[in-house]
């Protein structure tokens, strides 16, 4: 049952110890010098599917009349991945319109990963990124490019989330929205009770007059096959979907914010999984969740290519 394990909000670790911003300022993590050493392409997460390499298992939902925003709450881990790879985990939630094989797609993404080779650690970070051009010459991750105006002082772009679920023990999740201003038509990204900031319109063209058509949650992994087999980077817990509740990673009280600007629970979706012997993904429901969904895995094993 659920309610045997507790569930806690996760924080981030530079402001747990009482360090604050001085008022009318936001924390900025500073950027290294990866771009120079990798170029851009190398380190940029491209959804599915996108890009060859990359491996998904996600919850997918489609509305003709256009989706306006969207609420899920997801559990951090620290999944293992593979170092001097230039590989990475994420779980997140994408707000997609255009189309994926054409070069018009609009996608704003936001979630926490790990990224050993961007970060030089193995901490689950907070991260954001757009693009408009289907990853051609727009958008970037985090600050590496003009585009999201952060203004909250409670959460760090690239901050580090601690403390972390724990296999078997006590579950740390946090609760993010994504939704668009019928004022200005910007969208804006809140975690837990924070309005951390926002997305301007002008960076788009399809999400800046009209809706999302396409909401993706659930987990990446990049699986660049360095060492002649499928990657060992772990996806969520790094444990599959069947193994459920404090186990494997999830994605719960998911909501859909309609044209009538109501935030609607969901009812169904679709799930997406590029190869289940390595990552999979299983639907559930409680009354306390409602629909949601398990996923994650090892990555290769003996039933792996």
């Amino acid at each position: 049952m659920i309610t045997k394990i507790e569930e806690k909000r996760v924080s981030q670790m530079w402001n747990r110890n009482g360090t604050s911003c001085p008022d009318n300022t936001v924390p900025i993590r500073r950027s290294t010098s990866m771009a120079k050493k990798f170029g851009k392409k190398h380190w940029t997460d491209f959804p599915y599917p996108a890009e060859e390499g990359h491996e998904y298992a996600i919850g997918e939902m489609v509305y003709l009349r256009g989706i306006y925003g969207t609420q899920a709450t997801m559990n951090v881990w620290d999944p293992v991945v593979e170092q001097g790879t230039n590989e990475f985990s994420l779980s997140q939630i994408w707000l997609v319109a255009g189309h994926y094989n054409e070069s018009d797609l609009n996608t704003i993404e936001a979630g926490w990963q790990v990224f050993p080779d961007r970060y030089h650690d193995t901490q689950p970070r907070l991260f954001i990124y757009w693009t408009r051009d289907t990853y051609q010459k727009t958008g970037c991750l985090n600050f590496d490019c003009p585009g999201f105006v952060q203004v909250s002082n409670d959460f760090a772009i690239g901050g580090a989330f601690s403390p972390i679920s724990s296999y078997g023990g006590n579950q740390y999740d946090l609760t993010m929205v994504i939704w668009k201003d019928t004022n200005d038509g910007n969208w804006g990204l809140g975690i837990g009770q924070s309005f951390v900031g926002y997305w301007p319109a002008k960076l788009f063209t399809h999400l800046a007059d009209g809706p999302a058509r396409l909401v993706q949650l659930g987990g990446e992994v990049v699986n660049t096959h360095s060492y002649g087999q499928h990657t060992t980077t772990q996806m969520g817990s790094g444990h599959f979907a069947e193994e459920g509740f404090g186990k494997a990673s999830f994605f719960r009280n998911l909501g859909i914010i309609d044209y009538l600007y109501y935030l609607q629970p969901v009812q169904d979706f679709i799930l997406q999984t590029r190869n289940t012997t390595c990552y999979n993904a299983l639907k559930a429901y409680t009354k306390e969740w409602g629909t949601h969904f398990y996923y994650g895995g090892p990555g290769f094993n003996v039933l792996c290519p």
